[in-house]
């Protein structure tokens, strides 16, 4: 007979929003056992922002979310700020830096947040079993049982914290969705966010050879725009303008680039240069605001070669539409394998946004990237994550 290992509380997934949760939990004076199936903890906080970590945003506030219920993130967000992480960095003294207004990032590398995961876990007294694949959770008369490829673990109250799809090189499975399932929840469809886009045939023919090219746009959908930096790649289009962009878009819907968003009127601009530079090029116009591959570029896909004095005020005026609205109709993204999130997820009118708790099943948990919560580019996931995680751990 296989010996069952006991304790207070089982929380499944050792990510950015399980590991606050369980060092938090055990600081509460609780025993916390942390599984993961994978062969280390924390392998997509060591990835993110490039190595560097964007560990949280503090210009945080519910609007930055995605979610079929905008208001479920509130409670959470409020009662543990970034400052409140922060400062839980500051005092394991890791330098950190602030790219963009509001986005941290380590000052050094990513592997210094999850120092500090672990370490507080330790200090806690919080267990990490890796390597431990789960195949069986049943209700029992006082809690959970588990069935794992280690041995069965009994446990009072069990805190799911295993993520999305996202990039399953790194482990991703639903299987928190079918939890949730097993259990009577409804898991709202889900897809990829964050995510570059594929292009057509046709787009995709003249903007690869462009590819590593970034430059300032604002991209725009039927609910959102975004004025980001866009970056052609020879897949498609990326950079932080359509991965934002991305987690609002639609198969089927088009996009839409305003390439020169720095300019409110082009064709004022157009007609005073070719009133100035009469045999000046459209090109050597744009080579102002573009590189001269995308200047060469833009003009041949588009046709606007000639002297600015063969342009009419009406062709003018089709150039400067084109440059401030071209519209791509994307024939996909690149789907899970790339997408830094999942859109979609646990519904969260099943849980309780004060505790994370199922409400038609005591003691069982949601939290971080498995519910229809979202945030967008820029800390704001792991902001979610610390968040969820920490207001979970207390009320356990």
């Amino acid at each position: 007979m296989v010996a069952t290992t006991e304790t207070d509380i089982v929380v499944i997934g050792a990510g950015a929003a399980g590991l606050m949760c369980a060092a938090t939990a055990a600081y509460q004076g609780h025993r916390v056992l942390l599984l993961d199936h994978a062969n280390k903890a924390g392998k997509k906080i060591l990835m993110s922002g490039g190595g560097r970590c964007n560990f949280t945003n503090l210009n945080t506030t519910p609007e930055h979310f995605v979610s079929a219920n905008p208001h479920f993130c509130k409670s959470a967000l409020k009662r543990y700020t970034p400052w409140h992480f922060v400062e839980l960095v500051e005092r394991h003294g890791i330098e950190h830096v602030e790219k963009a207004p509001g986005q941290l990032f380590c000052a050094d590398s990513s592997k210094e947040i999850l120092g500090v995961l672990l370490t507080e876990c330790e200090w806690a007294g919080a267990e990490i079993a890796l390597n431990t694949a789960i195949k069986r959770v049943a209700k029992s008369a006082d809690g959970f049982t588990l069935t794992t490829s280690t041995g069965v673990v009994s446990c009072q109250k069990l805190v799911v914290a295993c993520g999305g799809l996202s990039i399953p090189t790194m482990g991703a499975t639903g299987f928190g969705y079918q939890l949730a399932e097993q259990f009577g929840l409804s898991v709202l469809p889900t897809r990829a966010g964050l995510v570059p886009f594929t292009l057509q045939p046709d787009d995709k023919a003249w903007l690869s050879e462009l590819s590593g090219i970034s430059t300032e746009v604002v991209a725009r959908t039927a609910s959102a725009e975004f004025a980001e930096p866009m970056l052609i790649t020879h897949r498609g289009l990326s950079g932080p303008a359509m991965l934002q962009v991305s987690s609002f878009w639609m198969p089927g819907q088009a996009v839409t680039v305003d390439w020169l968003p720095q300019l409110e009127d082009p064709v004022a601009e157009l007609v005073s240069e070719r009133q100035q530079h009469p045999n000046r090029s459209l090109e050597r116009w744009l080579r102002q605001y573009f590189s001269q591959r995308l200047a060469s570029a833009i003009t041949e896909q588009f046709g606007w070669q000639g002297n600015l004095q063969q342009f009419s005020n009406e062709r003018l005026g089709a150039v400067a539409a084109t440059l401030k609205g071209w519209d791509f109709k994307p024939s996909g993204t690149e789907g899970y394998r790339t997408a830094e999130v999942t859109l979609g997820g646990v519904d969260t009118d099943a849980i309780s946004s004060k505790n994370f708790e199922v409400k038609s099943v005591p003691g069982l948990h949601f939290i971080g990237e498995v519910l229809d919560v979202t945030g967008q580019l820029g800390g704001f996931n792991f902001q979610w994550a610390w968040a969820s995680g920490w207001c979970t751990g207390m009320m356990l």
